[in-house]
């Protein structure tokens, strides 16, 4: 997931654990929810995106993240939560949107982006684990 103030991105992942694809962009607290939702549906691990910054270090936006993953790990109690470093994730989505040929208001829409980064960071996460 991407977490953000006003919208968190959500990705899922096949049953074999190769590729990540969205799911949508909801309010944090809708987005507890569809979390929820998923760890009962045997979601094993909720992937984070971790806002550090360009030299690993954590920032102010780390702040902010923290009581949404304390609410988190209530709502999905059976699932492991892990941090995964999401830096450049919201510039390689963008990327990855024109590549895939996405309009123009589309890659403007801040919800598609969101939930394109939530991808990128789940892809890593993935990518890192094989």
């Amino acid at each position: 997931m991407d977490y953000g103030a006003r919208r968190v991105g959500v990705a899922v992942t096949d049953p074999l654990r190769l590729f990540a694809r969205p799911v949508g962009t909801y309010g944090p607290g809708e987005a507890l929810d569809v979390l929820a939702e998923l760890a009962a549906a045997d979601v094993g691990v909720i992937v984070v995106g971790w806002p550090v910054l360009d030299d690993g270090t954590e920032g102010a936006a780390v702040d902010r993240i923290r009581p949404f993953l304390g609410r988190l790990k209530k709502a999905a109690p059976g699932a492991e939560v892990v941090l995964q470093d999401e830096r450049d994730s919201s510039r390689r989505a963008m990327a990855g949107l024109v590549e895939a040929g996405a309009k123009r208001g589309r890659r403007r829409d801040k919800a598609t982006l969101d939930a394109a980064a939530a991808c990128v960071i789940l892809q890593d996460w993935l990518d890192e684990q094989a």
